[in-house]
């Protein structure tokens, strides 16, 4: 599939701000055997004095600014036009858990793909004791079907409520209000994983939504979304699965970042000097390019 992207992130503040610096992640990056980028471009307004572009431990693209000059309001956009063609699940070659950490101990490399990052405890995905009680429930023969199955159960057990969870919001708090958003179902995904053994990360990305029959698609109606990717073994290796959907990443899911949970991969992090508040603003567009025939 072939989207055309485009991202607008804007924030309003009660009062001027100056002396800004942020880190944005929402570029992006071609990935061999998944994705491929066209083109991208990111702007702001206004204009940073500072900006540099690197790629962070995870390999994700990250735009550091800094913007000096007072200012009352911050815009950032990005579009991009990005092939996605993910690879068929084909058929299930990863062992059962016990082989699995046989497995995890043969691998010796602390690269930023080596499943050792994505065991231990992280911010939003910390190891709780009813979260793993929870998925032990969904262990079965192969590590990818357990992890399908606590994908599943998610989806069905979880209420979607955009109102009930906060950024800020751990996995053992949304595990205990049985509700949330995209964000919380995939950090109680990765904490019953990673209280299985299984490791766990955060995928960042935007999801293409497509409109009711007969209903027309809104502009801006498509959204940053989250999902979980897991490691099932030396044969099998990173899998990603979406437990807000319930269904293995597809086409329509296109990546942006990976981390150990979302404050590694947030759209935007930094400090500014200001008084009172700020709102904020997010409209998304994932657009599907007809492709002419020849």
């Amino acid at each position: 599939m072939l989207y055309d992207i485009r991202l607008h992130l804007s924030y309003d503040y009660d009062a001027a701000a100056g002396g800004g610096r942020h880190q944005v992640r929402v570029l992006p990056p071609t990935i061999s055997g998944v994705q491929r980028v066209v083109a991208a471009s990111l702007s702001f307004a206004p204009a940073p004095s500072e900006r540099a572009d690197f790629c962070d431990f995870f390999g994700n693209n990250v735009t550091s600014i800094a913007v000096r000059d007072a200012h009352d309001a911050l815009d950032i956009r990005m579009s991009a036009r990005v092939s996605v063609s993910r690879p068929e699940p084909g058929l299930d070659v990863s062992p059962g858990i016990d082989r699995l950490k046989e497995e995890l101990g043969a691998v010796r490399s602390l690269a930023p793909d080596a499943p050792h990052h994505f065991l231990a405890a992280s911010d939003h995905a910390g190891i709780d004791a009813a979260i793993t009680a929870y998925a032990q429930a969904s262990v079965l023969g192969s590590t990818a079907g357990t992890v399908m199955d606590l994908c599943n159960r998610i989806h069905r057990d979880f209420t979607y409520d955009g109102k009930a969870t906060t950024v800020q919001t751990r996995a053992s708090d949304a595990f205990g209000l049985k509700r949330g958003v995209c964000q919380d179902f995939s950090h109680i995904m990765i904490a019953g994983l990673r209280g299985l053994g299984i490791p766990a990360g955060y995928v960042s990305g935007f999801l293409r939504t497509i409109p009711p029959k007969g209903k027309p698609r809104l502009e801006g109606a498509d959204a940053m979304h989250a999902w979980v990717k897991a490691w099932c073994g030396r044969d099998a290796g990173w899998q990603e699965f979406d437990p807000t959907n319930g269904m293995r990443a597809s086409n329509d899911h296109i990546t942006v970042g990976y981390g150990r949970d979302y404050s590694d991969v947030a759209p935007i992090v930094g400090v500014l000097k200001t008084t009172g508040g700020q709102v904020g603003e997010q409209a998304v567009d994932v657009i599907p390019v007809a492709l002419e025939k020849v």
